[in-house]
């Protein structure tokens, strides 16, 4: 524990003297301190308890007991690297690879997403002897310069940035906003014919394709649902160039989407990626995260003659935490609560829908859900400071979301796995003749004009 409390401005005047000024804080006009979180609820210093329907990092609930006592029951026994020999690491590693087809049965352990996805494009280069990387639109695969140069959601914010020419920018599959919708009598096959016509425009130029990289729903881009089929014909195109598929699996792993333990699962059992990385809720919060692959991907990853070693990557404590996780997800089935409140959480958001044109469209599996905001519904206008002045409206309920998405217009829940019911309810709450209430999230004075405007003062929730 932190050996002093300061006081709220003294953090905020710290940060701005030691802190590098990119790294941005919820919240930045009025920043929350957080002292303390348990479950799915985070409590600032002066007591004041927040519903967190952001943080998809604690998993299975912040500082939940049985993970706590894991890493701190192996930290008084053991720590050491990976080149000892040591039962978690591989105990570990078979539990997690009973979780997913049995191709996948080679793990490498590393310490964050953006470790995992440097580490997959490493493999693939090796195996494929190609260069050339295709990534989606307004995709995030982390932060090392690696992963920048295929993150479009970061490079396109810079106005001067020269995209690497070995990597290519598919089309988001987006049904609601992209180029082939939801009218579109096949857009699974449009989207994938897209990415062939890269492969080809490539080849033509000389390129030779690596690997095609995407998360198994988009997060950052804004909560997208590829629609199913899309990934099968991109595998397809992308192996008969000679590359290889990786599933970034970062934000909507284990068990989040509910009717599957992964994410790219809900695409059919005759998608099975050749590489998939892993990370945030792999450890409730631990600094851990796992990339697993084929034998054959391994193998010639092996044949570089280069040994890979990871200092921290795969140590018995984090292991130890990792397994208390797929405990925790197993015995109080956090995947099921998810299909369930998931649902629940949707149908509430569609009766916004319904009742507010601001609302464009509800998306989402299990607890991985986006409310995009409109200005107008035929145009698809991004309602961006509506968004923004939502978020503000639900932090004076103390309920904690946020908004992302290329025009930052998607309000994202993705709670803690132990969201429940009521906690939505709290979000969106009714009264007893099933009225909505205003909750901040959305109101009878939104408009499609925007709600710039003053409101009343909002029903206060209790805490």
């Amino acid at each position: 524990m932190c050996a002093e409390r300061l006081e709220k401005k003294k953090t905020i005047d710290l940060r701005k003297k030691h802190i590098g000024p990119s790294c941005k804080i919820f919240f930045s006009h009025d920043p929350i301190k957080i002292v303390q979180a348990k479950g799915q609820y985070m409590y600032d210093e002066k007591g004041q308890r927040y519903l967190d329907c952001i943080n998809n990092v604690a998993h299975v609930g912040h500082c939940h007991p049985d993970v706590v006592r894991a890493g701190a029951q192996q930290m008084e026994v053991l720590n050491t690297n990976s080149r000892f020999l040591h039962d978690n690491l591989v105990l570990y590693a078979q539990k997690l690879q009973a979780t997913l087809p049995d191709k996948l049965s080679v793990c490498y352990f590393v310490n964050s997403g953006s470790e995992a996805n440097d580490l997959a494009l490493r493999l693939a280069w090796q195996y494929t002897g190609h260069k050339d990387i295709i990534t989606l639109e307004n995709a995030y695969h982390g932060h090392v310069s690696s992963l920048i140069d295929i993150s479009p959601y970061k490079f396109h914010q810079l106005s001067d940035a020269e995209q690497n020419q070995y990597v290519h920018v598919a089309p988001s599959p987006d049904v609601y906003r992209g180029k082939y919708r939801a009218d579109h009598p096949d857009p699974a096959t449009a989207y994938a014919d897209e990415v062939k016509d890269i492969i080809h425009r490539a080849h033509e130029k000389g390129g030779k394709i690596a690997a095609f990289i995407a998360e198994s729903l988009q997060s950052c881009g804004g909560q997208v649902i590829p629609p199913v089929g899309y990934f099968q014909q991109v595998a397809e195109h992308v192996r008969k160039a000679g590359g290889i598929v990786i599933a970034d699996e970062v934000q909507v792993g284990f068990g989040r989407v509910g009717a599957n333990f992964w994410a790219f699962q809900l695409q059919g059992e005759d998608f099975v990626p050749d590489i998939v990385t892993m990370g945030k809720p792999i450890g409730n919060g631990h600094p851990m995260s796992c990339v697993v692959t084929t034998k054959e991907v391994a193998e010639a990853f092996t044949f570089s003659g280069m040994d890979y070693f990871n200092t921290f990557g795969g140590n018995p404590v984090s292991c130890a935490i990792g397994l208390a996780v797929l405990d925790v997800i197993g015995k109080e089935d956090l995947q099921g609560n998810a299909l369930r409140v998931g649902r629940y959480l949707t149908d509430l958001l569609e009766k916004q829908k319904e009742k507010h044109p601001l609302v464009g469209d509800i998306r989402g599996r299990g607890l991985f859900v986006g409310m995009e905001l409109v200005k107008d519904r035929l145009k698809l206008t991004p309602a961006t400071a509506e968004a923004q002045e939502v978020i503000y409206k639900l932090k004076e309920q103390h309920i904690l979301l946020s908004a992302d998405g290329p025009h930052r217009n998607v309000l994202k829940f993705k709670p803690p796995m132990c969201f429940t019911t009521e906690d939505a309810d709290l979000v969106l709450p009714s009264d007893e003749n099933g009225h909505q209430y205003h909750s901040g999230l959305v109101h009878n004075k939104m408009s499609t004009q925007g709600v710039t405007q003053q409101t009343k003062q909002t029903k206060r929730l209790k805490t």
